[in-house]
């Protein structure tokens, strides 16, 4: 298998997690047919629309290439006739959502590397791709997105580029090592879902005795 079959499958494999991660929290907010595959369809493309603007190719896959949207659109249609078999959406949701993260991170990182990007860029656009797809699926479906809460989203997204970015400078690119990177950002992500690991957040004091705080709405 060449490199760029094994990033066209990874691509595609994350199309299709992230498309169910959205259709299963549309399922969750209760949409309807339209509403359910067009949440999964911009949870699994809009970070790819967003990393091939970045690096200059247009059309954008997801618009240029017949499989992207295709495979969205199966997907989060599969996930909406089936979700009376799908247990405890919260947990598919969370776990699927970890699965895009890694792929994406992936082939967004080395999309951008092949693109003549520069390392640090490279690792940007990467972490974009990654929770691209899932800030818009929040905001879709009504929740604070995922990235800027105080768990552990982007950080484990950055973390993955920069080791596919390592990888690519050491000329390791083959399928086994970009699955390693993989699954390096699920596992991560897993596992800080799992200890409720997070980043410092910024801690609220009251105002000192005798300063009147904000005024009341």
């Amino acid at each position: 298998m060449t490199t760029s079959t094994a990033l066209l499958l990874a691509d595609l494999a994350g199309v299709a997690v992230f498309a169910a991660s959205g259709a299963s929290a549309a399922v969750a907010k209760r949409l309807d047919l339209f509403g359910v595959v067009f949440v999964g369809f911009v949870a699994a493309l809009g970070g790819g629309i967003v990393r091939d603007l970045v690096i200059d190719e247009v059309p954008p896959l997801a618009f240029a290439d017949w499989r992207y949207a295709t495979t969205a659109a199966l997907t989060a249609g599969a996930v909406f006739w089936l979700h009376p078999q799908l247990a405890r959406l919260r947990t598919t949701v969370l776990v699927l959502d970890a699965a895009g993260l890694g792929l994406f991170t992936v082939t967004g990182t080395l999309k951008a590397l092949d693109a003549q990007v520069p390392p640090v860029g490279a690792c940007l656009i990467g972490m974009l791709t990654a929770i691209g797809g899932g800030l818009v699926r929040d905001l879709l479906t009504g929740e604070i997105p995922v990235v800027l809460r105080r768990e552990i989203y982007a950080v484990a997204a950055l973390a993955g580029s920069i080791v596919v970015a390592a990888l690519y400078g050491l000329g390791q690119t083959g399928p086994i090592p970009l699955t390693v990177a993989v699954m390096l950002v699920f596992g991560v992500r897993l596992v800080a879902l799992r200890r409720r690991w997070s980043a410092p957040v910024a801690t609220l004091r009251p105002p000192p005795a005798g300063i009147p705080g904000p005024p009341a709405e």
